[in-house]
């Protein structure tokens, strides 16, 4: 039985469907209906972590000047014109309300039907509450962004009873430069809004935010290459012009790179900079001017540290003879990686593409996001098989559950070691 599309017709019956399945679940009896895997997962986390699943609990709510000032540092303010246009509408006519929060799960905007927020208020869902997953069970805006995904929470879906009168259907919005989490968006409301097509809909107008952000990224690269070509003109020897993410808007001397990995706070001076070596910054507006030097990078022993410990920001660092830098992963990059330094003698293209969408043909994929890693691990990683260089010694940091590895990881091989540790 798929209960949202039986909540589409009946949603009383499917509520107390799933009710039926919430309480089997949390009692250890046999379900009526098995929950939908996005959800099981969701649960298993939440009883791992702890969260009551019978009281409701609150963290409290951001002052009204932290949320301005987190508005104010947001990308997503950005996108809030698309996100209102193509929500909104729908939204006030059909009672629900459109929920914008940050990576951190903190709610920053919130707008449409009058009722529905009253009642929202009601629920905690207000500026400023904190609605990640290990703080208010299943929902919305949490889930989404730990399984990285559009998920649609209905009924007694959401882990915390109190909740259970709550439909509401959330999206990521990630950075198109560099898939770092922004935000979630949501579409909440009463129970008998809920409508299956919604977290469709819902991910579908992430989607253009997300295009719109790309658009703008695009567009300031444009406008630094006008800064760019007459200061590279005078120059001799190897120069790039980055923005301050490090992405390339020119270059001179030397191959086009995408992109370039930059210390965390860049500053005026002389820097190691991954696949470069050591390299000469000076700002620019809106971005660096990069002298590379001639002479060759570090030699010698190095040390990579994979830190996987959170449930959704994933990070490499490296440190070796020349200094150290740090850099947060896409969770794609973060799963191959992760698989690499499992497989300290390597893999093959095809190897990764079967331990990660188990297909061994999706070999174009996999040597592009490849391609994408070695630009800021550079002499790091070997290539033919894929693997860390002899000279790397790899340390990952893993979760204290081997459950909470990458949830939102749909690789095999990492659904395979997860059962596995488990096990043992």
């Amino acid at each position: 039985m798929d209960v949202t599309r039986l909540a589409a017709v009946d949603a009383p019956r499917a509520a107390r469907v799933l009710d039926e399945v919430r309480s089997a679940k949390l009692s250890g009896q046999p379900v009526p209906v098995p929950p939908r895997p996005v959800i099981e997962q969701s649960w298993e986390r939440m009883l791992r972590s702890g969260v009551d699943p019978e009281h409701d609990f609150r963290s409290g709510l951001l002052p009204r000047e932290e949320v301005q000032r987190r508005r104010e540092r947001s990308v997503l303010r950005h996108v809030l014109p698309v996100l209102r246009e193509g929500l909104l509408p729908v939204a006030d006519v059909a009672h629900h309300i459109m929920v914008v929060a940050d990576e951190e799960g903190r709610v920053l905007w919130r707008e449409g039907s009058a009722p529905v927020l009253r009642k929202a208020d009601g629920l905690g869902f207000e500026l400023g509450a904190d609605w990640r997953e290990d703080v208010v069970g299943t929902n919305g805006v949490g889930t989404p962004a730990v399984a990285r995904r559009p998920v649609q929470v209905f009924a007694s879906e959401h882990f915390v009873r109190s909740h259970a009168s709550w439909t509401c259907a959330g999206a990521p919005i990630t950075d198109p430069r560099d898939g770092r989490l922004l935000g979630v968006v949501d579409v909440s409301g009463p129970l008998e809004t809920m409508h299956p097509a919604t977290v469709s809909w819902v991910g579908s107008v992430a989607k253009l935010a997300e295009a719109r952000l790309r658009e703008m990224h695009l567009q300031s690269l444009e406008r630094l290459r006008a800064v760019a070509a007459p200061v590279l003109a005078r120059i001799e020897g190897r120069a790039l012009v980055v923005d301050r993410h490090g992405w390339t808007a020119a270059v001179t001397g030397m191959p086009y790179t995408e992109r370039v990995s930059l210390p965390k706070s860049p500053s005026a001076g002389t820097h190691w900079l991954p696949a470069l070596g050591h390299c000469s910054l000076e700002p620019l507006a809106g971005g660096w001017l990069v002298r590379a030097a001639d002479e060759p990078g570090p030699e010698g022993q190095a040390r990579i540290v994979l830190d996987l410990r959170a449930p959704r920001r994933w990070t490499v660092e490296v440190s070796g003879g020349a200094g150290s830098w740090k850099r947060e992963l896409s969770p794609r990059h973060a799963e191959l990686l992760y698989l690499l330094a499992v497989h300290r003698t390597g893999r093959s293209a095809a190897g990764l593409a079967e331990d990660v969408f188990g297909d061994r043909a999706r070999t174009v994929t996999v040597r592009a996001e490849m391609s994408r890693v070695r630009r800021y691990l550079g002499g790091f990683l070997q290539h033919r098989p894929y693997r860390f260089a002899d000279h790397a010694d790899v340390d990952v940091l893993l979760p204290d559950d081997p459950r909470d590895l990458l949830p939102h990881s749909t690789s095999p091989a990492l659904g395979r070691g997860r059962k596995t540790t488990t096990a043992s």
